[in-house]
């Protein structure tokens, strides 16, 4: 078979095609989610869709640049730590110089540009941790927990720095993240069974104090998310802390089964703040329609699938952490950012997977879409060779 046919035929086009059409939504719900205030305001209406577009266009060269890197490049130990050491240290760099936003020190500014290091370790950390248990399959297997201690120290570390920012949005998906990589990783079902209650008990016995203490020991932007969670439209509240959950609740309510109609939403136009970020998906079921939000969002649930699928099919330790741990940061993200937008949770300010305005968020979804594309390319190719080693012994 040709080699141009090879390389088609091992593009897998199920994972391609969805991250596609979301990104081309996204641009479209971002430009109609932000025209309207920048027109108003005299800006130029199509501002931060064309900031959004370029990103996306360095996303896609990103891409197409780590799909084309040989997968025992990907795997160099020396590579991935240099990565991860300089990730800490833009962390540190940023806990100490960063630009507060919304309560939260994550940013560093470069000029217009402004990183979230925070972010990249959404897929740091699957790779880092890919590369270093793959290696430790057969202390694992021996229960030599001592594996386990360096690579956990250096995640652990990371988190106490998103911590101190605060940003607890990312905190706990990468805390979260930590849990499903430890879980397929070789280590005893046992393991997993304690770190998820644990987790979840933690996590309930953590708002129940900052309510119980009225926020008292943590900062105040995130006491007034809880009291936000806990009732928006109380008396004092609707005004100030839960007006943006209220205003959420209010745009799916308007949009109904098939929606007012794209760019014909209210609660765009001052009522809902950071519209095009985290709460952008109130504003896509206000125009679309519940109807199509679903579609949408059952888009990226396939999405998801079929990279989880890419793991749980690989026959290589590698590949397979690193695919399910893409799927499963990826679902964590949306069920943060879903559970913020209706109540289920406290908003931690997550953005929507694809759909959310931020250039440090579409590049690292982005650079872990394209690793998975590289990891099923590879096992395709294995796959392929094997079948063909085996045909030609038959004959």
């Amino acid at each position: 078979m040709p080699n141009k046919i090879l390389k088609r035929y091992f593009l897998n086009y199920s994972i391609l095609i969805p991250y596609l059409i979301l990104n081309v939504v996204g641009l479209i719900m971002i430009y109609s989610s932000t025209s309207y205030m920048k027109a108003i305001s005299g800006e130029n209406s199509a501002k931060i869709v064309i900031t959004q577009a370029v990103f996306f266009v360095v996303s896609l060269i990103l891409m197409l640049i780590i799909y084309k890197t040989k997968i025992d490049f990907l795997k160099n130990t020396a590579l991935i730590k240099i990565l991860f050491v300089v990730g800490i240290t833009l962390l540190v760099t940023t806990l100490i110089f960063g630009a507060a936003i919304n309560g939260s020190k994550g940013w560093l500014r470069f000029g217009p540009v402004s990183i979230q290091p925070a972010e990249y370790f959404k897929f740091l950390i699957p790779w880092f941790l890919a590369n270093e248990f793959s290696k430790r399959q057969h202390k694992i297997k021996n229960k030599e927990f001592v594996a386990f201690c360096m690579p956990l120290f250096m995640i652990l570390m990371v988190i106490a720095l998103v911590v101190l920012m605060p940003d607890l949005g990312n905190a706990v998906i990468l805390t979260l993240l930590l849990i499903v990589l430890l879980s397929i990783s070789g280590i005893s079902y046992r393991w997993t069974v304690i770190f998820a209650p644990v987790f979840i008990l933690g996590s309930f016995f953590f708002n129940q104090v900052i309510l119980a203490f009225k926020g008292k020991f943590v900062p105040s932007y995130v006491y007034s998310r809880f009291q936000a969670f806990a009732n928006p439209f109380a008396k004092g509240i609707l005004q100030d802390q839960g007006h943006q959950l209220a205003n959420s609740y209010y745009a799916i309510y308007n949009g109904g089964w098939f929606g007012r109609g794209l760019g014909n939403s209210i609660e765009k136009k001052g009522y809902l703040p950071e519209a095009h970020t985290d709460f952008i998906f109130p504003v896509v079921v206000e125009e679309l329609g519940v109807l199509v939000s679903l579609l949408i969002l059952g888009l990226l649930i396939y999405l998801i699938t079929r990279i989880l699928l890419v793991g749980i099919r690989a026959t290589k330790p590698f590949n397979s952490i690193i695919a399910l741990g893409v799927g499963g940061m990826m679902f964590i993200q949306l069920f943060i950012n879903l559970g913020g937008v209706i109540g289920l949770i406290p908003s931690t300010g997550v953005t929507f997977p694809f759909l959310s305005q931020g250039g440090n968020s579409i590049l690292v979804l982005s650079v872990s879409i394209a690793l998975v594309l590289n990891i099923s390319a590879d096992e395709s190719r294995t796959n392929y060779q094997l079948y063909h080693s085996q045909y030609a012994q038959n004959d």
